[in-house]
């Protein structure tokens, strides 16, 4: 019997999410009976306790006594259970500096750490996140924000709404005007994206239309790193070979920052690949866009307008680009950014459903079947109070500086 727990979410802002919904779990001990379910209460959480007891789930105070820690985002350090396998997003594995001291207690509690963004396929593709409900929430915060800064109309918050039906339900009352959209990514956010604009309608065209085509209604474009990048050497290239080399390739976005109204960045973004667009790009008179819906949100980086992460309670901010400075986003010059780092939390309830499905699909079953696939092998970060060596990059980043001594 492995004994699992869901653990309750103690980082601030509070995080409703959770791995499993009541349901889910009922679906996860049928499937595998040799898996046994705690629940750490929680007054936050999108499910309440008392969902929970009547699906016939304990609900307690004292998880210590599970082997696996089920978990969302980061778990603050005096909460550890040392000896415990762990599952949350750490945000380590990009040598987040602010979670250093968090690799570092995990290590030292001989914790075994299971990073759900690295759960992948034997190719790289990640088998489980809230991507997709990033994309979704990202999307429509943007045209709530189009309304907002053009008074033409009014979209509820997400985080007001209890699903996604009502998000769509509210899509239906409003009508577009003829912007054109680009849409950066192929994967689960720039998909989740596209089904906002899939459901209000808006016509999907091929990259050359867009460029050098003017509407008289609304259009998008979804572009993938071959668009909005190009060799050096004007060879072809490939996704493969930018993933590869991205420093054989230079940025080619800015014909698409000279046709749209408004940019959708779903891209993941990889060190070394060229930016987007820069201050200076956005200073050109030629600089057509005038919204951002940045789901992407890397600070300082591909996007040059996303000079900080913006909050589900003000998700949006004004970017002056002649200035380089945040305004108010509905001023006359102000180009509108939405770059909220955690929009999955606006529907908590449907993203924990999403992802429960997967963890159910993907993960729950190679605890039980000697992990044939390597799925949990992959996902693995620590042992035995070391980094594994698919991580051990990250030495130098858990490293004590003398000066810390």
């Amino acid at each position: 019997m492995i004994k699992f727990a869901l653990i309750k979410e103690r980082k601030t802002p509070p995080d409703r999410r959770v791995v499993f919904s009541p349901e889910e779990l009922r679906e996860a001990v049928k499937q595998f009976p040799d898996a046994s379910f705690k629940i750490e209460s929680s007054d936050i959480r999108i499910f309440s306790d008392e969902e929970y007891r009547q699906a016939g789930f304990e609900v307690v105070e004292d998880i210590s006594g599970c082997d696996v820690m089920l978990g969302v985002k980061e778990v603050p350090l005096p909460h550890l259970i040392a000896g415990k396998k762990y599952f949350f997003f750490s945000h380590t594995i990009k040598k987040q500096p602010y979670n250093r001291d968090l690799l570092r207690e995990i290590l030292k509690k001989n914790i075994e750490l299971y990073d759900h963004e690295v759960i992948i396929n034997e190719t790289g593709g990640r088998l489980i996140g809230f991507g997709r409900y990033a994309g979704i929430v990202g999307a429509y915060n943007g045209f709530r924000g189009i309304g907002l800064k053009n008074g033409i109309f009014e979209l509820p918050k997400a985080e007001n709404l209890p699903h996604l039906n009502a998000i769509q339900q509210e899509l239906d009352k409003i009508s577009i005007p003829p912007l054109k959209i680009v849409l950066s990514g192929s994967g689960k956010v720039s998909q989740g994206a596209r089904e906002i604009l899939d459901h209000l309608k808006i016509q999907k065209v091929e990259v050359d239309e867009f460029l050098n085509t003017e509407f008289d209604h609304p259009v998008y474009c979804q572009v993938d790193v071959l668009d909005y990048n190009k060799r050096k050497d004007g060879s072809r290239g490939s996704n493969r070979d930018f993933y590869d080399h991205p420093e054989l390739y230079e940025g080619n976005f800015r014909r698409f920052a000279k046709a749209a109204d408004f940019f959708i960045a779903g891209h993941f973004y990889g060190e070394g690949a060229p930016v987007f667009f820069t201050a200076e790009d956005a200073k050109s008179p030629d600089f057509r866009i005038k919204y951002i819906s940045d789901i992407s949100c890397d600070i300082a980086g591909p996007v040059a307008s996303t000079i900080r992460p913006s909050t589900i309670a003000e998700p949006f901010y004004g970017y002056d680009a002649q200035e380089e400075r945040e305004v108010d986003f509905r001023s006359e010059h102000a180009i509108l950014v939405m770059a909220v780092d955690n929009l999955p939390c606006e529907l908590p309830r449907d993203a924990s459903e999403g992802f429960g499905q997967m963890f159910l699909e993907n993960v729950l079953p190679a605890f039980f079947n000697g992990d044939k696939d390597g799925i949990l092998q992959r996902a693995q970060m620590t042992k035995n109070g070391s980094l594994t060596p698919r991580f051990s990059y990250l030495k130098d980043y858990v490293k004590r500086e003398e000066s810390e001594i």
